[in-house]
């Protein structure tokens, strides 16, 4: 008994031995803590302003979970390559927000996003010249794994946004004015122009109304066809177009103040015209019969025929609308002259003018 007992005894024993057997190798140097360098790093420019996304590191460079975050250093240069940030355009303070040291699987990247103003007379008339953007994310001793990767945008000097738009409504839709302050001149594959947006108030989707060459200064015009009864903010922007060999490359200025127009139809048709009356009705019951040239508005419901007797007051004959530009008066009288107009409705109810008068007698 005693024997079996101390068999057991030495299990214990053994395992540990066999256990400190299966460790080979030195043991491993602990973590730098280098945050893994950004590969997403994305720019887009906008007048003067370059805006920068990438996605926070969560892990090392020894595949750990990151711990702690330290600044972000921005680096700019116009050179076309960047080996080393040099001296930061900005270094970003680190996250407000760290939950200490991990030993769970890292968490979701976190989108950043910084905003980096350029520095008066950093823009140029070359069509060719860039910026060279990277960021350095480093740890909380100050030190960085190397930059991410690069991104580049156009250098380009961009054109100044009116600063008086104006908007008015129109039958045929909304018209915008402003005051192009300054000459575009357009020289080594270089073009400008005004591009027009428009957003509706309601749902917020914004979309380019259109766009307009940038010439001598002065008076400039857009007219933007628009449904009616509906809300919308207009901002005018200059952009500036590049191009290369192989692709056209844009870029768009500050823009204008907003203006707000609500689009509502208070603008009637055409007035119908060539309007004719005939009688007939030899044997039969008698009726005049009216004609008249189409009205070719977009937005047409339909026609009122008006009729009047001597010097009386015109009333109207139709109940609802006449869809066709035609229409029998079978309510005449023998010995009586008609007088007869017509005017045109759109689908809000506005209502033209009378056409001229066109008369007709019952024999």
């Amino acid at each position: 008994m005693n024997s079996l007992l101390g068999k057991f005894a030495a299990l214990p024993a053994l395992c540990l031995l066999l256990s400190s057997c299966a460790q080979t190798g030195p043991p491993l140097p602990p973590s730098l803590e280098l945050p893994r360098p950004p590969s997403d790093l994305r720019a887009i420019r906008k007048g003067n302003s370059v805006t920068l996304t990438w996605s926070e590191p969560t892990l090392t460079t020894d595949r750990q979970a990151v711990r702690y975050l330290g600044p972000t250093m921005i680096c700019r240069t116009l050179e076309a390559e960047m080996p080393t940030c040099g001296n930061p355009a900005v270094i970003v303070p680190p996250p407000s927000q760290q939950t200490g040291p991990q030993k769970s699987q890292p968490k979701p990247p976190t989108p950043q996003r910084y905003t980096d103003a350029l520095p008066p007379n950093a823009e140029t008339g070359n069509p060719g010249a860039e910026f060279t953007y990277a960021i350095e994310v480093l740890n909380r001793n100050a030190r960085g794994a190397g930059l991410s990767n690069r991104v580049h945008v156009p250098a380009i000097e961009t054109l100044p946004a009116p600063d008086d738009p104006a908007a008015a409504l129109t039958p045929d839709g909304v018209v915008l004015t402003w005051t192009s302050g300054a000459e575009a001149v357009e020289k080594n594959g270089i073009q400008h122009r005004y591009r027009i947006y428009r957003r509706d108030d309601k749902t917020g989707k914004e979309a380019i109304a259109g766009e307009v060459p940038i010439g001598a200064p002065g008076p400039a015009r857009f007219l933007d066809s628009i449904e009616w009864e509906k809300t919308y903010l207009y901002r005018i922007t200059a952009v500036t177009v590049i191009n290369r060999p192989s692709s056209e490359v844009q870029v768009e200025g500050d823009d204008s103040p907003v203006v707000r127009i609500v689009a509502h139809d208070i603008f009637p048709p055409s007035v119908p015209a060539g309007l004719q009356a005939a009688y007939s009705g030899e044997g039969q019951k008698p009726f005049i019969d009216l004609i008249w040239a189409p009205v070719t508005s977009a937005d047409l419901a339909g026609y009122n025929v008006y009729r009047s007797e001597g010097n009386g007051a015109a009333t109207k004959l139709n109940s609802g609308v006449v869809k066709s530009p035609s229409y029998r008066d079978n309510t005449v009288s023998t010995g009586t002259t008609y007088i007869y107009t017509v005017s045109a409705v759109d689908v809000r109810g506005n209502e033209s003018a009378h056409s001229d008068q066109a008369s007709e007698t019952v024999p």
